[in-house]
């Protein structure tokens, strides 16, 4: 396991220095500003471009990069000119509840509308599940965010038009502040997976009602809704948790468009900022960092798939035997 992240990290750093290297920004130019270097003499600009690595190949760069990481050093963000370990701490802090409730509200609200509408198959409330489930899954969610934001911030007024904290506020805000402006952008973004949820979870319990059991225990005279919580609940929320652990990943690049729209100050809009900036050693630790929530994710599902289900367990000690 330790191996295989290890692994996992390696690639995901080459990966994306081979891509800052072959994009056409210049790193020097975007982040002393074109005025600046415009009047920067010859000689300015090489000193600046040996010192951020802006001339050098791809392999010496990704190998400075690399000793420099297995020491413990990330380097430096050009952008924000602080050790990228310090950026990403900050901003992936910023992003955790943003992230959160986003994956909680999506696999709850996803798993209980997939049951419904499995449940009562044919039905009005079925149609309605499945056509909204399709409806947001074909809507782009950095328009989603702009409408949520036009709607409920700037016309009800019912939450902030933007930012983690009110402008000009200290450092003593309240959690309950913190939690109004993180509302609206965490439920735009939970929306982008619940479609999937929702609709796999829908299949599941078609296919739940229609077995053997479920008749039997309909022949018995047992309600449909005492049946699926008695009987298919617990077949349902494994192939449920499933998807939802494999979304990670989809939340985690969703909460870049939805950190832009509401201007949230996470891991999202610093990784556009890195990128437009060529900043490579903070886009390298936010990769990093992503890459690490996403396989805890992984190992958190196969954990909970015993809970779940006690003979996975089982048959995970007879393979081990």
């Amino acid at each position: 396991m330790a191996l295989r992240f290890a692994l996992l990290l390696a690639a995901v750093s080459f990966v994306t220095f081979a891509l800052v290297s072959a994009s056409p920004i210049d790193p020097v130019q975007a982040n002393v500003g074109q005025t600046a270097y415009l009047t920067m003499s010859p000689e300015r600009r090489a000193a600046l471009a040996e010192r951020w690595g802006a001339g050098a190949g791809l392999l010496e760069r990704y190998g400075a990069w690399l000793a420099d990481a297995l020491r413990g050093d990330f380097g430096m963000s050009l952008r924000y000119n602080a050790p990228v370990v310090t950026v990403v701490a900050e901003r992936l802090a910023a992003s955790a509840v943003l992230l959160a409730a986003a994956w909680l509200i999506s696999g709850v609200l996803g798993f209980a509308l997939g049951v419904v509408a499995g449940v009562c198959r044919g039905s009005r409330a079925d149609a309605l599940i499945c056509g909204w489930c399709y409806l947001l899954a074909a809507t782009p969610t950095f328009w989603l965010g702009m409408l949520a934001l036009m709607v409920f911030a700037v016309y009800l007024g019912w939450f902030p038009v933007g930012f983690a904290a009110p402008i000009g506020a200290g450092a003593d805000i309240s959690l309950a502040t913190r939690l109004h402006h993180a509302a609206l952008p965490a439920l735009v973004l939970s929306l982008t997976g619940v479609a999937n949820v929702a609709l796999h979870t829908r299949e599941k319990a078609c296919e739940v009602m229609e077995s053997d059991y479920v008749r039997f225990a309909r022949s018995r005279g047992e309600r449909p809704w005492s049946i699926v919580v008695r009987h298919g609940l617990r077949n349902l929320a494994l192939p449920a948790l499933t998807l939802e652990c494999a979304q990670v990943s989809e939340i985690i690049g969703g909460s870049v468009l939805v950190e832009q729209v509401f201007s949230y100050p996470g891991l999202g809009q610093a990784a556009v900022t890195a990128g437009l900036g060529g900043d490579a050693p903070l886009l390298v630790g936010i990769a990093l960092a992503t890459a690490a929530v996403v396989f805890a994710g992984n190992l958190v599902a196969n954990v909970l798939y015993g809970v779940i289900d006690p003979r996975m367990r089982e048959g995970a000690a007879h393979v081990g035997a």
